[in-house]
């Protein structure tokens, strides 16, 4: 059954939280936000629409399941933005099938990776912080900071922590160090591209305010450490890196990597994102034969997003959808997990190899999704869900970046703009399972 966060710790930590000053006022708002689902429109920071709260200093009320209707659209919000109709003030239990954990599929047990750079780095980076910046910056590991990311511009959705524009040249590169120790020379490239094309993009359209390259928020939570449980998370418009430690474990999930548009010029050269991922989506794709995708497109038409499990959705219940691994060839396979590969290579390689071993040893139950046509320009969906992994790759209409490719929403699905998100199902993502297992487990927290 579900494992829920509540307790004195986690009363405090609020208490701590809504204490902060200025700042605080915007925690407390977002706890009351019910963020509509379907085709209800809600309101951003900045625009107009509709919101529902709830009474000052009440916690939301989940339903039995907690979760959000499985059959709800998602709603696009301003930027692209796809947000589920749940609450942060909900109970954390994770992306499932039905509502219900799939227990002992995540254990403290020693996995090798080396974290000590990243707990380095992590501490040159509080120790480069003014005081100020610091106390706006870190957080309890067990804060619902951790959810509160999102894909959102910066117009569209306001952020704790502090921007790389809030820092000097020297702060900016101990992020920098940061990042680089967290990830793999690909996943750093992946995160400077698509602030770069955000930038070109904006400046293109003469919307640089929001659409640049330095509105990209840190947060930090816990205290960095080689045995205490901690993580960091970067965010921003198309981009979102929760990273998760916990000794020689490391959490990388939820991620958001996307951008509008997926390519452009800058300084006489074209730089491109998202490739990887959209190439081997339809090398997968275009693998498996006529009877094969009769049961892996689980729909011919392609919505302008079909993106079920992005911001907001933590909680959602989604059933398994198309085709099952055990249903694929051996190659095919091999190309179901380059998806996979894709994605998890953007950690260092001892963390990802880690997260491929795990994903691999579930193969037996994993499932691909598929929407859209499967040409090799198509806008498509493609979703692979199992037990310890959840991948979404969507190719959604033009958003407000559209008018850098000459595209409106009303031109449908591009590859133009692409929205990926990974999850770890089951309790797991934000290392919560870990952390849950770490207070009941550490003689120290008894």
């Amino acid at each position: 059954m579900p494992h829920s966060d509540t307790g004195e710790s986690t009363v405090q930590e609020v208490r701590q939280d809504e204490g902060r000053g200025p700042e605080a006022d915007r925690r407390g708002f977002m706890r009351r936000v019910f963020l509509a689902g379907g085709a209800a429109a809600f309101t951003t920071m900045g625009g107009a629409g509709a919101l529902a709260f709830a009474d000052d200093g009440a916690t939301a009320s989940p339903s039995p399941t907690g979760s959000a209707s499985p059959s709800a659209s998602p709603t696009r919000g301003p930027g692209g933005g796809t947000l589920g109709a749940q609450t942060i003030t909900e109970d954390f239990y994770g992306l499932t099938t039905d509502g219900r954990q799939i227990e002992d599929l995540f254990t403290i047990h020693s996995r090798g990776v080396e974290t000590a750079p990243v707990v380095e780095a992590a501490n040159a980076f509080l120790a480069g912080l003014s005081d100020t910046q610091k106390k706006a910056t870190q957080f309890t590991v067990r804060s619902t900071e951790w959810r509160q990311w999102s894909n959102l511009d910066p117009g569209g959705f306001k952020r704790q922590g502090v921007s790389m524009d809030d820092l000097s040249d020297s702060q900016n590169a101990l992020g920098r160090a940061l990042l680089k120790a967290a990830l793999s020379a690909e996943g750093l490239d992946a995160t400077d591209r698509i602030r770069n094309i955000n930038n070109a993009a904006g400046k293109l359209l003469d919307k640089n305010d929001n659409f640049n390259d330095v509105l990209f928020y840190w947060t930090v939570m816990g205290t960095p450490s080689t045995s205490e449980p901690w993580g960091f998370q970067f965010e921003g418009h198309h981009l979102a890196v929760n990273y998760f430690v916990l000794g020689d474990q490391v959490v990388m999930s939820p991620c958001f990597w996307g951008s509008e548009p997926t390519s452009i010029e800058i300084d006489g050269k074209t730089v491109s994102v998202c490739q990887e991922e959209v190439d081997a989506s339809l090398a997968f794709i275009q693998s498996l034969s006529t009877a094969q995708r009769k049961t892996a497109i689980i729909s011919a038409t392609k919505a302008d997003e079909d993106m079920k499990a992005g911001a907001f959705a933590d909680n959602a219940e989604i059933a398994y959808a198309g085709i099952r691994a055990t249903a694929l060839s051996g190659s095919q396979k091999q190309k179901l997990l380059a998806v996979a590969e894709a994605f998890v290579g953007r950690a260092k390689a001892d963390a990802a190899q880690v997260r491929m071993s795990e994903i691999r040893s579930h193969l037996d139950d994993t499932y691909a999704a598929w929407i859209g046509a499967t040409d090799d320009d198509a806008a498509f969906y493609l979703r692979i869900h199992s037990p310890v992994i959840w991948i979404e790759v969507d190719c959604q209409a033009a958003g407000p970046l559209g008018g850098a490719y000459g595209k409106t929403r009303a031109d449908g699905p591009t590859q133009k703009h692409v929205h990926s998100v990974v999850r770890t199902p089951n309790g797991n993502d934000y290392g919560r399972e870990l952390l849950r297992q770490h207070y009941l487990t550490s003689p120290h927290h008894r």
